[in-house]
């Protein structure tokens, strides 16, 4: 074992914390990955073993400082595109039948989708615009 170049024992341990980053999902383990192939150039271009060590523990702390912060703000951020019935809510709608509390017709994306009245003493008539508040089920939930 004392014949295999140090690089080579880097890029070991890269692949080494690069299987347990696929199965568990735990991008730390990528960057200190990433670490460890630093300390592989390092040691490909002629460092000593500390300057591995260091190169290693400054990239993997910086990608983790760095990186880290930005994939949890990007994680805990709400989609941009709604879809499904998220993509419905605040659309606009006709009333088709007479849409009171007891329910209803609008025309919605083309669609007819029975609907109710969010305020059950508010009526809406035929040919009215309404929009969509919320979808309760198969209803449109309108305004």
């Amino acid at each position: 074992m004392a014949d295999i170049d140090a690089w080579v024992w880097w890029l070991i341990g890269a692949a080494a914390l690069g299987i347990p980053l696929v199965i568990t999902a735990m991008p730390e383990l990528g960057m200190l990955s990433v670490g460890a192939v630093a300390g592989a150039v390092t040691a490909g271009l002629g460092g000593g073993a500390v300057l591995q060590v260091i190169v290693f523990a400054v990239v993997s702390c910086a990608l983790i400082a760095v990186v880290r912060p930005i994939a949890v703000r990007h994680r805990n951020q709400q989609p941009q595109l709604a879809t499904g019935v998220e993509a419905l809510k605040g659309k606009q709608a006709v009333v088709v039948e007479r849409v009171d509390g007891a329910g209803g017709r609008i025309k919605l994306g083309g669609e007819i989708w029975s609907a109710r009245a969010l305020d059950g003493d508010a009526t809406f008539e035929p040919g009215r615009q309404v929009d969509v508040v919320d979808i309760d089920g198969a209803t449109a939930v309108v305004i």
